[in-house]
C-alpha cells in the first residue's frame, strides 16, 4: 500500500526477505551448553524496507548486547503470509515484533494474536505529537484500557497539483472529477481508496459504503476514469506519468514521498489535504504475544522512537515520523486512518470493471 523509495524492488518482487546482522557487540549473547544463543537474547523483526536500516540495528544490538533478525517484507499479502507461519515452539508467528497498518493490527487483535504494550518501558512515546497520544482516536490501537500498536509512520494521501496550471490549491476531493482537468488526472489503481475517495465527494463513510450506494459511487467513478490520464502503482512510475503527460493534478496514495520525488525533478508542485479529511495510512509497531521477551520487545520499540532514529528515518525514507509535524501540512488538518472496508471482494469486482471501461449504464448493483 505504500512503500518508499527503498521498498520499490521489494514491492515489484513480492518478496520477504530475511536478513541476519550480527555486531561485534552481539559476542556477549549467553549461550546454552550447546553454544546456541539464547532464544531471549535474539530480537525477531518482521519490518518494510527502510523501517530498521543496518546501522540502526548494529546500534540496538551493541547497546543491548543481542541479535536481531530482520524479516523485510515488501506488501500487505507477504506480511500475511509470514505472520500465518507457526514457531514450532510457542505455535505464533515466528516474529517478537511487528510493523504493521491499522487494518492489520486490528486482523491480528482480531486473532488475539498481539500483546499489550507495556508502555512503562516505552518512555519516548511521551514525546509523540498530540494527534497520536490520543490512542483511543485511532481505530485499531486499543481494546479497553490496553494498547497494542505504537505509532511509528504515516502518510496522508493529498492531492498534488502542478502550479503552472492551477493556479490556487485545491480543497476538495471534488477537484478530481472538475471537466477542466479532462485527461490532466493521475489516479491510484486501487479498489479499496477509489471507492472511498468517491463516497468522500458523495458525502458518505468512505469505509463503510451501504449496500445501496455501490451503484452510483460506481458510476461515479466511470465519470472520474474519464478524467484520468493514466492509473499508477508506484511512486516512481507516477513521478515519470506526471512530468511526461504534464499532469496537472493527481491523487496521492503516497503522499510527501510522491512530492519529493516530483520537486527532486524540478517539477513546480503544490501539496493539499481536501476539506473532506484525507485517507491516511499509519504503521505501528506492534509485539506480538509469543515474544520470548517483552523487555527486549519494548525497547526496540522505544529506541526507534527516539529523536535520532526518527528523524533519521524521516531523512532517509521521505516519510513522517511520529515527532514532529511534516512540511506543507496543516496540523491541524483531518486525517482518517484507514479502516476495514465493509466488503473488499465487491470493491475489487466493481473496480475491475471500472477499470476495463465497462458503460455507467450496465454498473447498476
Amino acid at each position: 500500500m505504500r512503500p518508499s523509495a527503498g521498498r520499490r524492488a521489494f514491492w515489484r518482487a513480492g518478496l520477504a526477505q530475511t536478513v541476519v546482522w550480527a555486531s561485534t557487540g552481539a559476542c556477549a549473547l549467553g549461550t546454552d551448553g550447546g553454544g546456541v544463543a539464547d532464544a531471549s537474547r535474539v530480537l525477531r523483526v518482521l519490518a518494510w524496507p527502510g523501517y530498521a536500516d543496518a546501522d540502526i540495528v548494529k546500534a540496538f544490538e551493541r547497546r543491548f548486547e543481542v541479535r536481531v533478525e530482520l524479516t523485510i517484507v515488501g506488501s500487505d499479502e507477504v506480511l500475511r503470509e509470514r505472520l500465518a507461519r507457526r514457531d514450532p515452539d510457542t505455535g505464533g508467528p515466528p516474529f517478537d515484533v511487528v510493523a504493521a497498518n491499522t487494518v492489520e493490527l486490528q486482523r491480528l487483535r482480531g486473532l488475539n494474536q498481539l500483546s499489550p504494550l507495556p508502555l512503562a518501558w516505552i518512555p519516548q512515546a511521551a514525546a509523540q505529537l498530540p494527534r497520536f497520544l490520543k490512542r483511543d482516536a485511532i481505530p485499531g490501537l486499543t481494546q479497553g484500557s490496553q494498547l497494542f500498536g505504537m505509532p511509528f509512520t504515516y502518510a496522508e494521501m493529498g492531492l498534488i497539483f502542478d502550479r503552472r496550471q492551477m493556479t490556487r490549491p485545491p480543497d476538495s476531493i471534488q477537484a478530481l472529477w472538475d471537466e477542466r482537468w479532462r485527461g490532466k488526472v493521475l489516479a491510484f489503481d486501487t479498489s479499496a481508496h477509489s471507492f472511498s475517495i468517491a463516497a468522500q465527494s458523495s458525502g458518505l463513510s468512505p469505509f463503510r459504503i451501504p449496500p445501496s450506494q455501490f451503484g452510483p459511487l460506481a458510476r461515479h467513478l466511470v465519470a472520474l476514469r474519464r478524467n484520468v490520464r493514466a492509473f499508477y502503482t508506484q511512486p516512481d512510475e507516477s513521478a515519470d506519468l506526471f512530468r511526461r503527460h504534464q499532469v496537472a493534478l493527481m491523487f496521492a496514495n503516497y503522499g510527501r514521498q510522491q512530492l519529493k520525488l516530483l520537486r527532486d525533478q524540478g517539477l513546480d508542485v503544490g501539496y493539499a489535504l481536501p476539506r473532506e479529511g484525507a485517507l491516511a495510512w499509519l504503521d505501528c509497531w506492534a509485539i506480538t504475544r509469543q515474544a520470548r521477551s517483552l523487555t527486549l520487545a519494548a525497547r526496540w520499540i522505544d529506541t526507534m522512537l527516539s529523536p535520532e532514529v526518527s528523524r533519521t528515518f524521516s531523512f532517509r525514507q521521505g516519510l513522517a515520523n511520529t515527532l514532529e509535524e511534516p512540511a506543507e501540512v496543516n496540523s491541524g488538518a483531518s486525517l482518517l486512518w484507514l479502516e476495514p472496508v465493509e466488503d473488499e471482494a465487491r470493491r475489487a469486482a466493481l473496480w475491475q470493471r471500472i477499470r476495463d471501461g465497462e458503460r455507467p449504464e450496465r454498473l447498476m448493483v
